[in-house]
C-alpha cells in the first residue's frame, strides 16, 4: 500500500522488541486499535508497516539493508518503549530506531514538523508501555536530541505496579496515571493525523518555513516588563503597556488567518451536494422578508429529507445575501457542486416565485422555474422545486423520502403564513421572539388544528426557553414535551419533534438510551437536520463516546461550516476529547466568522490545560477586558506579577470575582475549583449545580478537568443521580 505522501512507501513504521509481544500480544492488539481509530481519523487508507515476527538480537550474517529496503521509508515511526526496547544491542534500536532517525533527518521535511498550531512535533512519535529506567531514558534522549514525549500506554499503582495498559482494565481507578486505553489510542491518531497534515501542508507549499511562534517566552516577558527593550516588528517599537496585547492579537491574526483560510476552502466538492441562497424579496416590503426566507427554509427541508444529497444550512448560506462574490467561489467556500438561487414577490394572494439551479464549476443553468400563482398553491410550487432540483442532481429517492417530498403539512394558507413568520422569529434567540413565535404558532394551530410543523415549532420554543433559562425549566420543559407528543400523535414522521423530545430526554430527564433513540431516529428521519445532529453530538459527548461525537460534529460542520454554535461546541468536544490545541483552533475560527464573540475563556482554560502559562494568561486578560464591568475590575488585577506568572493565582482570581456575582455560576465556579485541585471545593459546587439543575452539569461525566475526582464517593453519587455509571468509560 502506497503512502499518503507520494516518495514515501509506508505512512506508518512499528518498531518493538518481540518479547514485548510474544506472551499476551500486547503490540499486535494496539496496531489492530489503532488502525480502527486511524480509519475513523482519515478518509483515505492509511497504510501500517508491522512485522509480527521480527528479529529480536543482531545477526552477522543478516542483510539487514535488504530486509527493510524501503520500509523505513515512511512518515511516521512508531518505537514501542518498554523496559528492554533501548537496548543498543537489540535489532529494534540499531536497525530501526537509529535507522529511521537519520533518514528523517536528512529528508526534505526533516524529522521536526510544524503542525497547524504552530507547535511542532517530530516524526518519532514513542508509544511508552513501562516507565523506562534513566539510563535508558537519557539514551532515548541523547539520540533524538530532546527531551522525551511519549504517547503513556502504563498502568502504574502505589504498590509498585509497571506494566503495559489493557484495552478493558480489572480496576483502572487503581492507575495512578488515570488514563484510558481508548482515550491513548485517539490521542495516538490524532497526533498522527496532525503531523501527516502538517507535512502535507509542507508539501504543498503552504508552509514555506519553520517561524518562531508569535507568543514570547515567560522569561522574555518577564525582561519586557523589567523594561528592557524588545527587538521591533517591522519597524515599530512597542511599549510594556501594549506588548502582551499585541503579541496575543498578531498571534490571532495570524492563525485565524491561515485557519479560515482553510474554512473558506474545504476540498472537493460532492456531485450531489447543493446550497439554496436566500431568495431575493421583491415585494417592496420589508415585513414580507419572513416570506421569502421561509420559502428557501420549505425547499431546503424538502431536500435535506434525501439521504443522497448533501444540504448546507441556512445558517450558513444567509451570510450571502446581497453577496458581490461569484457563484462559484461561494460555492468553493460552501464546498458545494450546485447553487439554487431565485426570487419571491407577494402580492395579495398572488405569487411569482422564479428560480434556477446552476453548476457553480461550469456556471451552467442546469434547470430553472417560473410560477404564477395564487398563494394556494404555494406548496405545490415548493415541492414541485425540490423534486425538480433533486431530479437535476441525480439525486435516487427512496420510496419513503418522495413520499416527503410530496408531503403538505397544511393546505390552509393564513396558518403557513402565521407559522413562517413564528420560525422567522425563533431564529433570532431572544427571550422577546420566542414569545412572538409561539403566539405565531398559537394562532397557526387555531387555523388549522392538525398542522403538524406548527406543534413542533412551539415544542421547539418552549424547549429554548427552557435551556437558556428564560423560564422555569420545569414548566417550560413540560410544555415542550406536550407539544412534541401532540405533533407526533398526528405525525410519528415528524424530524423536528423527535429532536424536542431527544432534547428533553437528554437535558431533563437523563433517561440516555431513551434521548438516542429519539435522536438517531430524527437523524434518520432528516439526515441533513441540523438540530438533530447537534442534539445528538452533545449527548454522545456526555456518554464519552468521543470518536462517534467527532464524527458526528464533523458531519454538522460540513453541513453547516458558519454556524458558531456548532463552532464553539467542537471546541468544547475537542477539549474534552483531550486534545486541546485542536480546541484553539475552533474557538479561533469562531471569532474570525464573528469578530464579536469573545471566545479568550476557553482558550485561556486550552493553555492552562496545556501547561502554558503565558499564553493562558494573555487570553484571560483579553476576555475579561471583553466583559462586563466586573470582570474589567478583574483584568486590572492580572497586572500584578504574583498573578500573571502563576495559574493557581488566575483561577482564584476568577472564583472571586464569579463569588461576587448576584448569581455565582456553580458549573464554572466548580470547574475552576477542579482545576487547580481543591477536591472539596469543586464538589460543593458541583452538588450546588446539581441541585439548580444546571443544563451543562451532565458534562462532568466526560470534562478531563473533574477527572481527578471521579473516584470520589461523592462525584460517583452525582452520576449515579443523573444516571450515568454505566457510562464512564470512554469510547
Amino acid at each position: 500500500m502506497a503512502s499518503l505522501i507520494p516518495g514515501y512507501n509506508y505512512d506508518i513504521f512499528i518498531s518493538y522488541r518481540q518479547k514485548d509481544n510474544r506472551h499476551d500480544g500486547w503490540v499486535t492488539k494496539f496496531v489492530d486499535n489503532l488502525k480502527g481509530e486511524l480509519e475513523a481519523a482519515f478518509k483515505e487508507d492509511v497504510s501500517v508497516y508491522f512485522d509480527e515476527n521480527p528479529n529480536d538480537r543482531l545477526q552477522e550474517t543478516h542483510d539487514v539493508d535488504k530486509t527493510l529496503e524501503g520500509k523505513l521509508k515512511c512518515l511516521i515511526f512508531i518505537p514501542v518503549l518498554s523496559q528492554t526496547y533501548c537496548d543498543p544491542n537489540s535489532f529494534a534500536w540499531q536497525y530501526e530506531f537509529l535507522a529511521f532517525n537519520k533518514l528523517a533527518l536528512a529528508d526534505r521535511y526533516g524529522r521536526d514538523i510544524r503542525l497547524r498550531s504552530g507547535n511542532v512535533a517530530s516524526r518519532i512519535l514513542p508509544i511508552r508501555i513501562h516507565d523506562l529506567e534513566q539510563e535508558d531514558l537519557k539514551l532515548f534522549e541523547k539520540e533524538t536530541g530532546s527531551v522525551l514525549r511519549a504517547m503513556d500506554f502504563v498502568f502504574k499503582t502505589s504498590t509498585g505496579v509497571n506494566r503495559p495498559l489493557k484495552v478493558s482494565e480489572d480496576h483502572p481507578q487503581d492507575n495512578l496515571n488515570k488514563t484510558f486505553y481508548a482515550d491513548q489510542i485517539n490521542k495516538v491518531a490524532s497526533a498522527i493525523k496532525e503531523i501527516i497534515q502538517g507535512m502535507r501542508r509542507e508539501s504543498a507549499g503552504v508552509v514555506k518555513e519553520k517561524i518562531e511562534p508569535a507568543l514570547k517566552s515567560e522569561e522574555e516577558i518577564r525582561k519586557e516588563e523589567a523594561g528592557i527593550i524588545i527587538k521591533p516588528i517591522r519597524g515599530k517599537v512597542f511599549t510594556k503597556r501594549n506588548v502582551s496585547i499585541s503579541i496575543i492579537a498578531l498571534s490571532i491574526v495570524i492563525i485565524g488567518f491561515l485557519l479560515f483560510t482553510k474554512l473558506l476552502n474545504p476540498g472537493a466538492q460532492p456531485e450531489k451536494s447543493i446550497a439554496v441562497l436566500p431568495f431575493k424579496n421583491l415585494s417592496n416590503d420589508p415585513e414580507q422578508e419572513y416570506f421569502s426566507e421561509g420559502i428557501v427554509e420549505a425547499i431546503m427541508s424538502y431536500l435535506s429529507k434525501a439521504d443522497e444529497l448533501k444540504v448546507i444550512s441556512g445558517t450558513s448560506t444567509k451570510r450571502y445575501k446581497n453577496s458581490e462574490l461569484s457563484l462559484k467561489e461561494i460555492a468553493r467556500e460552501l464546498g458545494v457542486a450546485s447553487i439554487l438561487e431565485g426570487s419571491v414577490q407577494k402580492t395579495g394572494n398572488n405569487i411569482r416565485i422564479t428560480t434556477q439551479l446552476i453548476e457553480a464549476k461550469t456556471d451552467v443553468h442546469l434547470w430553472s422555474g417560473i410560477y404564477d400563482r395564487n398563494l394556494s398553491d404555494i406548496f405545490a410550487i415548493q415541492s414541485d422545486v425540490a423534486q425538480s432540483v433533486a431530479r437535476e442532481l441525480r439525486a435516487t429517492l427512496t420510496p419513503e423520502e418522495k413520499e416527503q417530498f410530496e408531503k403538505s403539512y397544511t393546505q390552509n394558507t393564513e396558518a403557513y403564513n402565521l407559522y413562517l413568520e413564528g420560525r422567522f422569529h425563533i431564529k433570532n434567540r431572544t427571550y422577546t421572539d420566542y414569545i412572538k413565535s409561539i403566539r405565531c404558532f398559537e394562532l397557526a394551530v387555531a387555523e388549522d388544528k392538525d398542522y403538524v410543523l406548527a406543534y413542533a415549532g412551539l415544542a421547539d420554543a418552549y424547549f429554548l426557553l427552557a435551556w437558556y433559562n428564560q423560564m422555569s425549566k420545569p414548566e417550560a420543559f413540560a410544555k415542550a414535551r406536550e407539544y412534541a407528543n401532540m405533533a407526533l400523535a398526528i405525525d410519528n414522521d415528524c424530524a423536528e419533534a423527535h429532536t424536542v423530545l431527544g432534547g428533553i430526554l437528554t437535558y431533563n430527564d437523563w433517561n440516555w438510551e431513551e434521548a438516542r433513540k429519539e435522536l438517531k431516529l430524527a437523524v434518520k428521519l432528516n439526515p441533513n437536520f441540523i438540530s438533530a445532529r447537534s442534539y445528538y453530538t452533545e449527548l454522545l459527548d456526555i456518554l464519552r463516546e468521543n470518536t462517534e461525537t467527532r464524527r458526528q460534529i464533523d458531519i454538522v460542520l460540513e453541513l453547516d461550516p458558519f454556524f458558531n454554535l456548532m463552532r464553539g461546541l467542537s471546541g468544547m468536544f475537542y477539549y474534552h476529547a483531550g486534545r486541546p490545541e485542536q480546541a484553539i483552533d475552533e474557538y479561533l475560527l469562531v471569532m474570525e466568522v464573528d469578530t464579536t464573540s469573545n471566545q479568550y475563556r476557553p482558550i485561556f482554560d486550552c493553555y492552562a490545560n496545556m501547561g502554558e502559562t503565558q499564553k493562558a494568561i494573555d487570553a484571560l486578560e483579553q476576555h475579561l477586558l471583553r466583559g462586563d464591568s466586573l470582570n474589567k475590575k478583574y483584568a486590572g488585577m492580572l497586572k500584578d506579577k504574583s498573578v500573571r506568572y502563576d495559574l493557581t493565582k488566575a483561577f482564584n482570581l476568577l472564583i472571586r470575582m464569579n463569588m461576587e456575582r448576584q448569581n455565582p455560576p456553580a458549573m464554572a465556579i466548580a470547574s475552576d475549583y477542579a482545576k487547580i485541585g481543591k477536591k472539596e471545593e469543586a464538589l460543593n459546587w458541583l452538588e450546588v449545580a446539581f441541585e439548580n439543575r444546571s443544563s451543562s452539569i451532565p458534562r462532568i461525566n466526560n470534562n478531563p478537568d473533574f477527572e481527578f475526582l471521579r473516584s470520589e464517593p461523592r462525584f460517583q453519587a452525582l452520576l449515579k443521580k443523573m444516571g450515568l455509571t454505566d457510562y464512564q468509560i470512554p469510547k
